[in-house]
């Protein structure tokens, strides 16, 4: 009798992953299945606070495969990493995701910070393209350097309510207007991707 409810669930769902999810390195760890097309993902999110590392979030969880792989958003004083390692077998997320690379890359664009936007921001890791974002009114409020795969993704909820531009030159991101502030980006891309600071 219960096998019948067993047989239905995996004619039904035929390609749903079983993945572990919760903080990486807890107690606290379930196991779910993944909605189909979703992958198991391992992931870590580091945040750094004028080049030294602040805070370093792990998390396993399902995911679409346009988010695993690394990539990075730096303010110039404000810096995020994702790296989000991800595999399509029955719970193969048990390895936390890797450390970020730190590694400058050569490239250089413009930030922004309360007085100024011609400040430049040595570029490393995945971050192959500069930004800037601005409010509705066309006023600059962020530069800095992203890693391309961030403006090529699909959601862009974690720009909102900004318009943002992605340039691949350096210095490529330069000056027209100036409005001090400081609107982080990085927590609509962490409510997207399921994290809660």
């Amino acid at each position: 009798m219960h096998l019948l409810p067993l047989m239905f669930g995996i004619l039904l769902h035929p390609e749903m992953l079983r993945v572990y999810t919760g903080a990486s390195g807890t107690c606290t760890q379930t196991i779910k299945e993944c909605p189909q097309g979703q992958q198991c993902a391992a992931m870590r999110v580091v945040t750094y606070a004028d080049g030294s590392k602040v805070q370093v979030l792990n998390k396993q969880q399902c995911l679409d495969a346009e988010y695993c792989g690394e990539y990075s958003l730096n303010y110039g004083k404000l810096q995020y990493k994702f790296i989000t390692k991800c595999c399509t077998s029955e719970l193969c997320n048990t390895q936390p995701a890797p450390e970020p690379s730190k590694l400058p890359n050569g490239k250089k664009c413009y930030y922004c910070d309360e007085r100024t936007c011609n400040n430049t921001v040595n570029c490393d890791g995945t971050e192959d393209n500069c930004f800037s974002a601005t409010q509705n009114q066309g006023t600059v409020i962020l530069k800095g350097c992203v890693s391309k795969h961030m403006c090529t993704m699909r959601d862009q909820s974690w720009a909102r309510p900004l318009t943002y531009r992605c340039c691949e030159g350096n210095l490529c991101n330069a000056a027209s207007s100036f409005s001090a502030g400081l609107v982080l980006l990085a927590a609509p891309l962490l409510s997207l991707l399921g994290i809660s600071y």
